[in-house]
């Protein structure tokens, strides 16, 4: 109940910050997924009757010289693009002829008017212009992340482990201070992000971990606590802990209360003392930080010590734990940040399919998954941190319509998408009858996970 007041309070105080800025991400990849098919629908001769953003009443419109409705509805929360000669914005069927406004059928259509309806066209045109939408949705956020990387930079640090939580996976493990962590289960690490991020997804079965220590490869086997957090807004999630701090960290030395077992009392000229007479060793200490005790073990060099000899230095009273601590900002050339914009959609697409995996065979709670509270806390969040954390939550989000959108769920493009597939090895259509029955099961289940979703957030909050 407690997060539910503390997130009803955010709501209240910054009620068009999070509400206009999760309408605005929204309807933008809306927008940018229907143009995807009308553009397409366009290229292939078919006539769209319709692009609404957001559903039910017509709040503004137009007609432009196409004969297409441009709109803006009442209810922002999707969008369509009604095609010529379908029943419905959801293509579920196909009209026998000429409608009047209420939906009754006063002529057939002309051979020149098939030639523009969607349901007349080959199943290879019909299958490109619905694969159009989620295809958008990605090389949209392929643009977005390239564009980023070209004129901002990438944020890369390094994969080192600056630091080893007594008693953790990574110390159990074997891992020390100052390895740098080069492969993960095969696959070459290059950034301390891509060892979150695979140990995140590892709620099951061990880590094959190879760290580069003084110039030696060596083959490691971690197994990733499991733990739940919560997040600001009360929302929790499960995932893997190793249990390193990133070479990024740092912390004032008084918030270490003992060293090798001896209590320090936060007095900052001992501890430097402690260190300076155990340099270039490791060394476990007590960090208190946020009212919790961690026990880490740590190795400085002298180099590290450096500031401490200057009380001007605004390191003075600082613990830097790695010689390399600083996030590093990479601009890339337009083909690198191309090439390493796929490469991020790829590892984003891929992470999401292993965690609903996880969910879908019981490895990972159900009750991740999140809705529109969730998605609007999360996008208002994003806006208090920056333009480009918003812009960067607007790829990812992006990506994530887009894959939804190709799972193979009658209502969606991908339920469409098999039925065309079905259609080219049947070498006719699935009859109608079947097509509107899974329609109406898709329907039911689409409701039914919106529904979930969102109980699902209140739940959270409230308990």
């Amino acid at each position: 109940m407690e997060s539910f007041t503390q997130y009803f309070q955010l709501i209240t105080q910054n009620a068009w910050l999070y509400g206009g800025v999760f309408i605005l991400v929204l309807s933008l990849l809306v927008f940018i997924h229907e143009w995807g098919h009308y553009i397409v629908a366009r290229m292939c001769g078919v006539r769209v009757k319709a692009f609404s953003i957001g559903f039910g009443k017509e709040l503004i419109g137009f007609n432009d010289s196409h004969g297409t409705r441009w709109k803006i509805s009442l209810i922002p929360l999707g969008g369509y693009v009604q095609m010529f000669g379908d029943v419905d914005p959801a293509s579920a069927g196909a009209e026998a002829g000429v409608t009047d406004e209420n939906g009754e059928v006063i002529r057939d259509f002309t051979e020149e008017e098939k030639k523009e309806a969607f349901f007349a066209m080959a199943v290879w045109k019909r299958s490109l212009i619905v694969f159009a939408g989620p295809a958008i949705n990605f090389l949209f956020a392929i643009f977005v992340l390239a564009s980023l990387y070209v004129f901002v930079g990438k944020p890369v640090t390094a994969p080192i482990a600056a630091a080893v939580e007594v008693g953790s996976a990574a110390y159990e493990a074997g891992i020390l201070p100052h390895d740098e962590i080069v492969e993960i289960n095969g696959k070459t690490v290059t950034s301390f992000d891509q060892i979150r991020r695979a140990t995140m997804l590892s709620l099951k079965g061990p880590m094959q971990i190879v760290v580069n220590r003084d110039g030696e490869r060596i083959a490691l086997e971690a197994q990733p606590r499991r733990e739940i957090v919560e997040d600001r807004f009360g929302f929790k999630h499960e995932k893997g802990y190793l249990g390193i701090m990133a070479p990024s960290s740092a912390f004032r030395l008084q918030a270490i209360s003992e060293v090798n077992g001896i209590q320090t009392e936060g007095d900052a000229s001992q501890i430097r003392g402690y260190f300076q007479a155990s340099a270039n060793k490791d060394v476990e200490i007590m960090l208190t930080l946020g009212g919790e005790e961690n026990a880490m073990l740590v190795n400085i060099s002298e180099d590290l010590m450096a500031p401490w000899m200057d009380k001007e230095d605004p390191y003075y009273n600082i613990f830097q734990i790695s010689p390399r601590s600083d996030e590093e900002i990479v601009k890339l050339s337009i083909f690198g940040s191309v090439g390493s914009a796929i490469g991020e959609t790829y590892k984003i697409t891929s992470d999401s399919l292993r965690a609903l995996g996880q969910i879908i065979v019981g490895t990972r709670s159900a009750t991740e998954l999140g809705g529109i509270i969730r998605i609007g806390a999360i996008a208002g969040d994003m806006a208090e941190r920056g333009f480009i954390a918003l812009i960067t939550f607007a790829a990812l989000l992006s990506i994530n319509l887009g894959l939804i959108n190709l799972f193979p769920i009658p209502m969606l493009d991908g339920g469409h998408l098999a039925f065309y597939a079905a259609e080219a090895v049947r070498g006719k259509p699935v009859p109608e009858r079947i097509q509107e029955n899974a329609f109406k099961v898709g329907f039911v289940m689409l409701i039914g996970l919106m529904l979930f979703a969102n109980i699902n957030d209140i739940v959270q909050l409230i308990m």
